[in-house]
């Protein structure tokens, strides 16, 4: 099929060389000339294993070009719209830097084509955009795509979903889409337009309330002396509960995902004035829980000019390099506002905040990262951090914190004269 991909961030990135490799012929188009670009050069917009690779076989192919709207957007049969919403530091997404966007693309479409919307948009978008195409005097066919790539594995998930949702408002849409989307999988589930909106933010609005929960057990766990991994695996043996679940302790959900649908469904329940006292101590409770390290270190140390602190992990996830909205770019302000002096390494993420110059010690190995600190802070769960021993990590040190908030180095958590070993809903053992 003959596609036309609109925006070119991470979701537009990825699906535009996605749909390639599936075999249709795709035009990537932004309205930002820079992005379309860079994206032509091969440059994707932030790391993403595997995506580089699929880049260059799309364009190499011919099925994969970057160009402006006008050249990409009239040929469509389909209009795939994935931008990535920007969200603010409330969570609050900015939804009308979408809206023109697209309601610019319509104006350039056949009005034969499909206009497909993954991007992140409130409830009720598909139906805004319809209205506002018959005020011009027009009318687009629309249908809703739901989002589904994680960071860190975007192209495994885009190239082979556990399932679509997709919502439609017509027989041929639907048989329009399952041409589109028949090769990513055979698992659709078919909606309404409006039921695929919601479905995105009540399954992210759920995993926000399963990590608040599991976290929140974590912390009565480490009070009480229980592990809360091992609580973990006794709920997810409940076949009502899942071995998939999210209710693993962990570090507090971050990256503005999450917190942006939990925050849409407060703003709707409070428009409609329905209570909703569950999701509304969600974010609350997360927020709580974001200071979970902050607390150790507090406890431990009195005088942060005194203390060197080595933070592994700077990315909001592995397998990315993206800063926004990381726990750990954050943790490095607090501990710099303190006069901690901060040494950092991460394996992907090539430059650091403008604001940290002369101030933070970037290493390229973690373990000369952490030669001489007080403590380091196991922030992003990159697997080299799994392959350091105790010995090593104790080496050059006399009395060594580590604190692991995502629980992703448990091979430092072994008696060790030197080294004191703390991770979220685990017993400090020296307490």
């Amino acid at each position: 099929m003959r596609v036309c991909v609109l925006g070119l961030w991470h979701l537009g990135t990825v699906t535009a060389a996605g749909l390639a490799e599936l075999g249709h012929q795709v035009t990537a188009v932004d309205f930002d000339a820079a992005q379309v670009a860079a994206r032509a050069a091969g440059k994707a917009p932030v790391f993403e294993p595997g995506l580089d690779e699929l880049l260059r076989r799309g364009c190499a192919s011919g099925r994969l070009r970057f160009a402006a709207p006008e050249e990409g957007l009239p040929q469509a049969e389909v209009v795939w719209a994935a931008y990535d919403t920007p969200v603010d530091d409330e969570d609050e997404p900015d939804v009308d830097f979408v809206f023109t966007r697209i309601e610019a693309a319509v104006a350039r479409m056949s009005p034969n084509a499909l206009l497909l919307v993954s991007a992140q948009l409130p409830v009720g978008s598909v139906a805004r955009l319809e209205r506002a195409a018959t005020e011009r005097g027009g009318r687009v066919r629309a249908a809703c795509c739901p989002e589904n790539l994680r960071l860190g594995s975007a192209v495994s998930d885009f190239l082979h979903p556990h399932r679509l949702v997709a919502g439609v408002r017509c027989a041929q849409d639907r048989e329009v889409l399952t041409r589109l989307l028949g090769p990513m999988t055979a698992s659709i589930e078919w909606m309404s337009v409006e039921s695929a909106e919601m479905t995105k933010h009540a399954l992210n609005a759920f995993l926000a309330t399963s990590v608040a929960f599991a976290n929140e057990i974590a912390g009565l766990c480490e009070s009480v002396g229980a592990d809360a991994a091992e609580v973990a695996r006794g709920l997810k043996s409940e076949p009502r509960i899942g071995r998939g679940a999210y209710v693993s302790p962990g570090a507090a959900f971050s990256g503005g995902t999450l917190a942006r649908d939990v925050a849409t469904l407060g703003r709707l329940s409070r428009e409609r004035d329905i209570s909703t006292p569950l999701l509304s101590a969600v974010l609350p409770s997360n927020r709580l829980h974001q200071e979970w390290v902050t607390r150790k270190l507090t406890r431990r140390f009195a005088d942060f000019s005194r203390t060197t602190v080595a933070v592994w992990g700077l990315a909001y996830k592995p397998d990315t390099s993206t800063l926004r909205r990381s726990s750990a770019v954050q943790l490095c302000d607090w501990l710099l506002a303190r006069g901690a002096a901060v040494h950092v390494h991460d394996p992907a993420v090539e430059e650091l905040p403008a604001r940290w110059s002369g101030r933070v010690r970037r290493f390229s190995d973690p373990l000369e990262a952490a030669a001489g600190a007080n403590a380091v802070v196991i922030a992003t769960g990159w697997p080299v951090y799994q392959r350091t021993s105790a010995d090593q990590l104790a080496r050059d040190s006399h009395e060594l914190l580590v604190l692991d908030a995502n629980r992703c180095a448990p091979q430092l958590a072994i008696p060790h004269a030197r080294l004191t070993y703390a991770a979220v809903g685990m017993p400090d053992p020296k307490e």
